[in-house]
């Protein structure tokens, strides 16, 4: 029971680091005393500070630490990076027993449990599938080399994201609009095609919320300088090319965790149907249009045996609308 309450804590303050930590994962600690009082907790947040989640919950908890058990989602790190090792930080802080979620993959820092065994420190490791989720950003780009591409598609019953004159404002419903500056907050960038940001004038900055994420266009069209998307409100990024492989290799190098694709049928498509499309978030509005703008385009398949085959992860109402959240298979 105690280690289940500690785990639902410990995802909620990484649900909390979302958007905070990148290139870093998102990572929290929780510090309990001998008896499973709570003492200290924190997440990993680079915009405020380089320590990490359990350095963050060692200096709140001080001499209480010692002799406590440190709960957190991932092994901690044994490498000297932009900060010292979280295992000197525990050792030092008098620890006895650390329980993790997640093994480290990074094969820099990995070997944390190891060292905090030799240090007689009792570490047990006990599997979250909850924690795993909530960190798989970084742990798919620690996999891939890549971040974790998330299509956002705003659509109407029959499959349309607009009308046959364009018009698009507002498929979905104002709870289906605030979620999505959520999702919006929760990413590192935020990409859109050419066309995007010259027929919706989008801004992209989450409203409602501190975070900055990014703003990335991708395409070959000329975007109006005084566009909404330039403003000093956030970073952007302009890639004048249509190439997937160099749009990858700039966020891949750019060291986002998440990047939120919000792009039309064109580029959404072409980033699907090449592989880089982990999960799509689709909100569904209880409209028909008949005719119109297809929110996917031609993918290449001509036979029903090629179909790129989707797994539910989840799916609620929002307002009058469905939200439905799938990952790709395979990816």
């Amino acid at each position: 029971m105690f280690i289940d309450d500690a785990y639902a804590h410990l995802y909620s303050l990484s649900l909390t680091g979302l958007g905070v930590t990148t290139p870093n994962p998102n990572v929290s600690a929780a510090i309990y005393s001998p008896v499973g009082e709570l003492i200290a907790d924190g997440f990993h947040n680079l915009k405020n500070s380089p320590d990490h989640a359990e350095v963050i919950a060692l200096k709140k908890a001080g001499a209480l630490a010692s002799g406590a058990t440190m709960v957190v989602s991932l092994e901690p790190c044994a490498h000297t990076g932009k900060t010292p090792p979280c295992t000197q930080a525990i050792i030092a802080a008098g620890i006895a027993k650390v329980i993790y979620a997640v093994s480290d993959p990074n094969p820099i820092a990995a070997g944390g449990a190891q060292v905090l065994k030799e240090a007689g420190i009792v570490v047990e490791f006990r599997e979250s599938t909850e924690l795993t989720f909530i960190q798989r950003a970084w742990l798919h780009k620690m996999v891939t080399g890549r971040p974790l591409m998330i299509w956002k598609v705003a659509t109407t019953l029959d499959g349309k994201v607009a009308a046959s004159d364009a018009t698009s404002k507002w498929i979905t419903g104002p709870q289906a609009r605030e979620d999505v500056q959520l999702l919006r907050s929760q990413s590192d960038a935020i990409l859109i095609g050419t066309n995007t940001a010259i027929v919706d004038n989008p801004h992209l900055v989450p409203r409602g919320h501190s975070a900055r994420p990014v703003r990335i266009i991708c395409g070959e069209q000329e975007v109006a300088p005084d566009s909404q998307i330039f403003d000093d409100q956030a970073r952007t990024i302009l890639v004048k090319d249509k190439s997937i492989p160099n749009l990858v290799n700039l966020l891949s190098n750019e060291g986002f965790n998440q990047v939120l694709v919000e792009a039309g049928p064109t580029l959404g498509s072409a980033l699907i149907s090449s592989g880089n499309i982990d999960e799509l978030v689709i909100y569904q509005a209880p409209k028909l249009l008949g005719s119109g703008k297809e929110f996917v385009r031609d993918l290449g398949i001509t036979t029903l045996s090629d179909h790129i085959e989707l797994e539910l992860l989840s799916v609620q109402q929002i307002g009058s609308d469905i939200k439905s959240h799938y990952r790709v298979k395979g990816r």
